[in-house]
């Protein structure tokens, strides 16, 4: 097997263990499910990844540019925030690897850790940070930031994780971007 294969055999079993994962949560998701649908030998993953819980820290890095978001002034801060978010949530949903994160928080402490984490360091922060910037004091800045952190991981939990549906993207799309928007208004 040439590197380059094995590159891609790696890349397919990720991507079917992001939707595994996403669909089912970490427990009823097996390695022999997730090779079958790879289309590989269940060995290749303990190679690969070390079995199921490497598979997990694999499909489970994140990586998302919010600075593109927190380009602009405040009075839009609402409408490209929601549309970077609705793009996210309407992409491929067991692509994500937050959704992975958020269904299996219940099942795996080192999830809800994980996704903690990444929230704090590329959500929570990022926009505190932002608006402290754009006038608003350190203190308020923060309540406005954790009331935009919460309402949005609240939104994603109970559309995506309870309900696995979104709805109509542009009327989601302007609910949140509005909602938002009066939350970093004050």
């Amino acid at each position: 097997m040439t590197s380059r294969n094995a590159a891609a055999t790696r890349s397919r079993i990720l991507a079917e263990a992001r939707r595994q994962f996403a669909r089912h949560g970490f427990t009823a998701c097996t390695v022999k499910g997730v090779a079958d649908a790879a289309g590989v030998s269940p060995n290749l993953i303990t190679r690969y990844f070390g079995g199921k819980d490497g598979l997990f820290l694999a499909a489970t890095q994140v990586e998302i540019p919010v600075s593109d978001s927190f380009d602009g002034d405040r009075a839009t801060l609402g409408a490209r925030l929601a549309a970077g978010i609705v793009r996210r949530w309407s992409g491929g949903a067991g692509e994500d690897p937050l959704l992975v994160l958020q269904r299996a928080c219940g099942e795996r402490p080192e999830a809800a850790e994980a996704l903690a984490a990444f929230l704090d360091a590329n959500s929570l922060e990022p926009l505190h940070r932002y608006l402290s910037d754009s006038g608003l004091s350190d203190a308020e800045a923060r309540r406005r930031a954790e009331a935009i952190d919460a309402f949005v991981l609240g939104v994603s939990t109970r559309r995506r994780v309870l309900r696995s549906e979104l709805g109509d993207p542009a009327e989601l799309e302007a609910w949140l971007a509005a909602t938002i928007q009066r939350l970093a208004d004050g």
